[in-house]
Formats: C-alpha cells, structure tokens, sequence
C-alpha cells in the first residue's frame, strides 16, 4: 500500500502599517483559504497596533516601524513550519492551492532554496519588469532557475533561511531580496520561477517612496560590500552608477541616488560573508554575473 507524504507545515508572514483595509483583509482571507498544507500565520505591525485580524490569527506589535526585511525577520522568528511564505498585504491567492504547489516544487527537488511565483495585475494582468527575477524578463511566463526574488510573494526553506542569516533587517526597503537569495546560492542551493502558478498583486510603482532612490543607491552598495569577493565590488558599483546615469533623467533623482552611493560607502554594510568564486561562477552560468 502506498503512502502520500505528510502534509507540508508553512509559516505565514504578513506585515501591516494598518494602511490598506480593503486589500488587507482579501489577502488574509485568500491566505487563510489555502489547502493541502498545515498554515501558521503571523502579523507584524510595523509601528502599529494590527488591526482587522481575522480570528486565531497571532499579531506581534513592533512600537515603531523598523522596515520590511526586519519585520519579516521578526514575523519569521514567530511563526512555526518547514516553510516560510512572505506575502505583501496588498497581494492575494487567487485559488486555494497555490501554497501547496509552490511546496512542491520546493519538495521535488532538494537543491531548491525559494520558489517564486508570477506576480501579475489583478485587473490588467500585467507582469512588471521587476517582479520577473532574471535579466531578460521580456517573456514572464518562461520558468526556470533564477538568482534573485521578488521578496513581497516568495517561498522558502525554512532551515535554509536560517542557515543564509535571513533578509538583511538594517536594509530597511529594497534589494534585500537579492541579497538573501545570493547567500542561499553560496550555501549551494538555487531557485526557482514558477510562473503557471499565479499571485495577484497590484501594479505599484516603487519610486512613489520619497526616499526610492537614495534607499535603493544605499543599499546596492551595501549588497555589493556585504557579499562580493573583493575585487568583484568596484566592477559591480561602477557598472550601476553607469545604468543609473543613463536611466535616471530627473535631476533631483540623481542627486538622491547619488547622496545614497555616498552613504553606503561610509558603511553601515553589516556582516560581510562575501560569495565564493564558485558562487560566482554558477550565478554567472545561470544568467547573472553578479557585477549587474
């Protein structure tokens, strides 16, 4: 008689700032509809006291906002399962086993650290640039082994995010994402893009933040200090200043970014455990050398 495998625990983190009532509350309850899995669910507030939390959900209150990587930390340090799943307060499960097959992927092949699903519009479908992890992202529904994540809907191994240190709490907004899943490669595991299994999230533009650029200037430098072999960093921060003068036209923009650069070479870094070459050379083989 054959025997179907235990039923996958998954570890729930969800952040709010009490800051969007009616998209909150449809994504817990497309969270709290998943099947297929035991779910532990927690929500952070971040500076506030939660609100509209559907029963038997836990809350952990941070009394001031200490940003996304480090909430998730927190969320993640509170939360029981041999998965962890990180999801935006904005996005939502558009059917009820979307959990279930993202641990599939992640249990048929033990090289796997994350699993990463396509993030699309709810309204226009649309799959932005940023939300497929890989360079060449004009073909969204394309899968295969990717070096980065979209940190808002990801799944991930428990024990491997912990070995890898979890996100970088002191980046406050932006790239964290790549610095956890560079350290997950340098453990010697890899990802995965999913895209036939599908999360809503709406279209939002990140530099709405007043402060997008300087973060994101910042905290690229920090990356590139944290986790590059020595003689990789002036290769990869020279080959971003040179995107963002071209990309970026808007005067006050660049000087943001520019502001930013300054600071993350004053320090502020954090623990530095910079990548082997070996690591380099697979996330090159893989698409990405990781001086882009």
């Amino acid at each position: 008689m054959s025997t179907s495998a235990p039923r996958a625990s998954v570890g729930a983190v969800v952040l709010t700032m009490n800051d969007r009532p009616v998209e909150f509350p449809r994504a817990m309850a497309s969270l709290l509809a998943q099947e297929g899995i035991d779910l532990d669910v927690v929500v952070v507030g971040n500076g506030v006291v939660p609100e509209q939390i559907p029963p038997d959900v836990r809350t952990v209150e941070l009394p001031e906002n200490v940003g996304i990587p480090e909430g998730r930390n927190v969320g993640a340090a509170n939360v029981k399962g041999d998965y962890l799943f990180f999801f935006d307060n904005d996005a939502y499960l558009p059917d009820t086993r979307v959990l279930a097959r993202l641990v599939d992927v992640l249990r048929n092949d033990s090289r796997l650290a994350y699993a990463q699903p396509r993030i699309s519009d709810p309204h226009t479908h649309v799959t932005l640039r940023r939300w497929v992890p890989r360079l060449r992202a004009s073909d969204p529904t394309r899968e295969g082994t990717v070096t980065v994540m979209a940190e808002g809907v990801v799944l991930v191994r428990r024990d491997i995010f912990d070995q890898a240190g979890g996100w970088p709490g002191h980046f406050f907004l932006f790239h964290e994402g790549i610095d956890l899943a560079w350290r997950m490669w340098n453990l010697g595991h890899t990802g995965r893009y999913v895209p036939d299994i599908v999360v809503h999230h709406p279209a939002t533009d990140p530099a709405r933040h007043n402060t997008f650029y300087r973060l994101n200037a910042r905290n690229r430098v920090w990356l590139a200090r944290r986790n590059l072999p020595q003689p990789l960093i002036p290769l990869n921060l020279a080959t971003w200043i040179l995107l963002t003068l071209w990309r970026v036209r808007d005067t006050s923009a660049r000087r943001s970014s520019l502001t930013g650069f300054r600071e993350g070479l004053r320090g502020g870094h954090g623990d530095r455990r910079p990548m082997t070459w070996r690591t380099v050379a697979r996330l090159t083989r893989a698409g990405r050398p990781p001086i882009l």
